[in-house]
């Protein structure tokens, strides 16, 4: 009879990774890649409708881009850095947020009049009879 508790605490995955030093944070990038596969017409059904498909066995696939999932910047661009987005997302979000200017208004043509509309029902059955809120056919 085999030894069933080795076969269950082996990991497939290899020997564990060294713990983190105790105060340091992992500021290292997550690399992804975009890449462009061929495939048959069923298969790319399937990849439109579920947003995921398997690939098969020695299939070439061809890498459109290499970078960081984090801060989404090119793997030439970044590599031996920490990564941006670990440290500070900000530029993420189109930097500090509190410093950023304001959306600018768009200034109306000079001979343009502006004419009060009628109040309109957004809510309850006035809302839906009047066509607000239902879908459009």
């Amino acid at each position: 009879m085999p030894d069933t508790k080795a076969l269950v605490d082996a990991d497939p995955e290899g020997p564990p990774e060294p713990p983190a030093e105790e105060g340091k944070a992992d500021l290292s990038h997550v690399w992804v890649v975009a890449a462009e596969i061929e495939v048959i017409p069923k298969i790319a059904k399937v990849a439109d409708y579920r947003g995921s498909f398997k690939a098969t066995e020695g299939q070439r696939i061809d890498a459109l881009e290499v970078y960081c999932k984090g801060c989404r910047r090119p793997y030439d661009e970044v590599t031996g850095q920490d990564c941006s987005a670990k440290i500070d997302n900000r530029h993420l979000i189109g930097g500090d947020q509190s410093t950023r200017a304001k959306r600018k208004i768009p200034v109306p043509p000079r001979n343009a009049r502006v004419v009060p509309g009628g109040r309109i029902q957004r809510r309850g059955i006035e809302a839906y009879v009047g066509g607000v809120s239902r879908p459009a056919r």
